[in-house]
């Protein structure tokens, strides 16, 4: 799931969320936001076994994946599009 919330100015708050069950272990997401950097936006566990990650963003186009510790890469069914580079997000 992706929450956006509009902040003051031109940004967006954007959380990104996976249920608790799948995948196990670490998550990332990782994107044209980010150069692709496993680890810099790691989903953390909140009290209902959820997990989420929030990023504020410029207006614009994103790609962006969810990188598990084992190597599986995953897209977002709730994203605006999946093309070629994984999920699409456009603010």
């Amino acid at each position: 799931m992706i929450k956006r919330s509009k902040l003051f100015g031109n940004k967006t708050r954007v959380t990104f969320c996976l249920p608790k069950d799948a995948p196990s272990g670490s998550v990332s997401v990782v994107g044209t936001f980010n150069d692709w950097e496993p680890g810099l936006h790691e989903l953390k566990v909140r009290r209902d076994g959820t997990r989420t990650v929030t990023v504020r963003l410029d207006p614009g186009r994103y790609s962006f994946r969810y990188l598990a510790s084992d190597g599986i890469w995953m897209d977002d069914e709730n994203a605006d599009a999946v093309g070629p580079n994984g999920s699409e997000l456009v603010l």
